[in-house]
């Protein structure tokens, strides 16, 4: 077992820490468990393990030693728990960091709960992870589901885009989405003029699902799909000159990594919603510029940013308590957590709820023509903002147990 975990740790890029070392200080271990060939490979992946080395490197010489490993689960949740469970047993990891995919999340939530350990969940999307099924091991960071629609279509209706059209992949998290946008929407003034649902998987040809979305009249076609149905049906809204003919395509969840998959003459014109974008201001620049040359990582998604910044406050928060102390209890470790403002490159300031749902401000961006675009990976053009007490579900709607322990 020695030798393969030297293995690990020497194939993630990082030096093993000598027994003699190990002795004098404790040591904390962080495992990455990702997609890294699979649909969220782009906006997670080896982008989410740069990002969390990038924490690592940057808390050095705190009187602990860390160390990472890391592992696909091939988007399973049986292969994402079976690893999870390894992890705590035989590998002694203190902290879980990313786990895309909704499913997969909520089922190594409850590992990390049983073994009392700590769960940084950056890549899912489910707002579950801080409802019913919340924890007192788990912090979810990034985004979710309830954010998006709310950002999305809220906010669009008050920058004008008042009618909507949703086209929507009949599954259920896309169903869920636009139950959720179309919400958001008819509260803040605007009316729902129709839908097309389209099946999944397995469709290739958008163009009738789109002809309704035009003859409807909507300002904005809301996009309730993800990954290669998100980036065919965009392609393909193009191709019928949708924004060109004066309406908005807004996708409800997309990250820049689609974007670029896309490239500007296809994606140009198009709304999402996003809580990071490298080139925000001097702080993202400047942890994009660390993660890129330290890590020949990426240009970083808010996936990637949030591994960073979760890991960075975990790290910060373990320093506070002394490591021996963190090793403990991963609920206690959760709860000091929550306790301690956050504060970091990626986010600036903000604060973890009970509920353990980070609050930080959120971001309606308009992709930019190609001959706005100055340099590579400059697509976004900031529409809105809306702070992160606003754009989050409030507390007492979410149903979390943990609100009135």
């Amino acid at each position: 077992m020695t030798i393969q975990r030297r293995a690990v740790l020497q194939a993630a890029g990082l030096a093993v820490i000598p027994r003699a070392r190990a002795a004098q200080a404790e040591t904390i271990r962080l495992g990455v468990l990702t997609d890294l060939a699979g649909p969220y490979a782009g906006l997670a992946g080896n982008g989410s393990i740069a990002a969390t080395r990038q924490a690592v490197a940057e808390f050095a010489d705190r009187g602990f030693a860390t160390e990472i490993i890391f592992a696909d689960h091939g988007n399973k949740p049986d292969l994402a728990s079976t690893i999870a469970r390894r992890w705590f047993d035989q590998d002694g990891i203190d902290a879980v960091v990313d786990v895309p995919g909704s499913a997969a999340a909520l089922a190594v939530a409850n590992v990390v709960r049983e073994k009392n350990k700590v769960m940084l969940a950056s890549a899912p999307g489910t707002a579950e992870l801080t409802a019913a099924q919340c924890s007192p091991n788990t912090v979810q960071w990034t985004y979710d589901t309830y954010m998006l629609a709310n950002s999305t279509g809220a906010a669009m209706v008050r920058a004008g885009g008042d009618s909507w059209f949703f086209v929507t992949t009949d599954y259920a998290f896309g169903t869920s989405m636009e139950a959720e946008t179309s919400r958001f929407v008819q509260a803040a003034g605007g009316k729902v003029l129709g839908s097309a649902r389209f099946p999944f998987p397995g469709t290739t040809d958008f163009s009738a699902y789109l002809i309704r979305a035009q003859a409807s009249g909507a300002k904005v076609i809301g996009v309730s799909a993800g990954g290669a149905d998100l980036i065919n049906l965009v392609k393909q809204a193009a191709e019928f000159g949708v924004v060109r003919q004066g309406q908005k395509l807004a996708a409800l969840v997309m990250f820049i990594s689609d974007v670029h998959a896309l490239q500007l003459e296809v994606a140009q014109g198009l709304v999402c919603s996003e809580t990071f974008y490298w080139d925000l201001n001097d702080r993202t620049r400047a942890f994009t510029t660390r993660v890129k040359r330290n890590f020949a990582a990426q240009t970083p998604t808010m996936v990637h940013a949030g591994c960073y910044a979760a890991t960075l406050h975990y790290l910060k928060t373990v320093a506070a308590m002394g490591a021996a102390e963190a090793k403990k209890s991963g609920a206690a470790t959760v709860a000091r957590m929550k306790a301690m403002p956050t504060e970091d490159d990626c986010f600036g300031p903000g604060l973890i709820r009970v509920d353990g749902r980070a609050l930080h401000p959120v971001y309606l961006f308009e992709v930019k023509s190609p001959q706005d675009s100055r340099f590579p990976w400059d697509y976004y053009k900031l529409l809105q903002t809306t702070p992160g007490e606003q754009a989050f579900r409030p507390l007492a709607e979410g149903g979390c147990p943990l609100v009135h322990a």
